[in-house]
């Protein structure tokens, strides 16, 4: 594969240039740059069969070249710098990235993955990543069973924790479940309008219809939550406060 390294830091570019060269002579880096300006002129030029894609360039993002190289058919590897919820979607189907600094399993994992998948299989899901990266305070993607669920956090009234699952439950009724932990979604709910008041809940402040002051939570749909009393003065602050969430 000829690929090209969209990066605009050089010790990445040459690090993760020594890691392809030490573990495949498959893949010939044709070209490194650091802006979305060069790196289009190089992609037309050379038509890489891959990129190694940074989300944040000098004049731009990542997506900025990939819309101004739509009619190219290259498969892509984003490099990121990205952390907590925003990795979500990264992690979808067919998308793969490398976590800066780059690792050498990670980017033999990433490499394999890549390889079994198509160009238009790949385009596709970049568009929902593109998505829900400009969106990451107002949606959350699951990974499902079968599928990836984009949901809207305005319409999600709670989670619920149960030996590694958790369930979303929506304002409309529909639940989705996921099968990774609560923990997994906290850091993301937690800074838009949810509270976690118990180990086994996440809750939409916004849905909150009354406290009880033994201790439970009354929400609009009628479901009760418990409060935990270790964590009990932490929602009350946020409860008083939920009008600033």
């Amino acid at each position: 594969m000829k690929a090209l390294i969209v990066e605009d830091k050089e010790h990445i570019r040459k690090a993760l240039l020594h890691l392809l060269a030490s573990i495949t002579n498959e893949v010939t880096v044709i070209g490194e740059c650091e802006s979305v300006r060069e790196a289009v002129i190089v992609a037309n030029a050379c038509k890489p069969d891959l990129i190694f894609l940074d989300i944040n360039l000098t004049d731009g993002t990542g997506f900025d070249f990939l819309d101004a190289t739509e009619q190219l058919n290259f498969k892509v590897i984003f490099i990121t710098a990205y952390e907590e919820f925003a990795l979500q979607a990264l992690k979808i189907g067919a998308v793969d990235y490398l976590l800066k600094p780059v690792d050498v399993d990670e980017l033999k994992k990433a490499l394999d993955k890549v390889s079994k998948l198509s160009v238009v299989t790949q385009k596709e899901q970049i568009k929902t990543v593109k998505k829900v990266l400009n969106h990451t305070d107002e949606t959350l993607i699951l990974s499902l069973q079968d599928s990836f669920q984009v949901i809207d956090l305005k319409d999600l009234m709670y989670c619920e924790s149960d030996k590694g699952y958790t369930t979303f439950y929506l304002n409309d009724g529909k639940k989705h479940l996921a099968s990774k932990s609560i923990k997994e979604f906290e850091a993301q709910l937690i800074q838009n309008s949810f509270t976690r008041p118990h180990q086994s809940f996440i809750v939409n402040l916004k849905f909150i219809e009354k406290y009880d002051k033994s201790g439970t939570i009354h929400l609009k749909n009628g479901k009760k939550i418990p409060v935990s009393s270790r964590k009990k003065d932490n929602f009350l602050t946020r409860f008083f406060n939920r009008n600033k969430s």
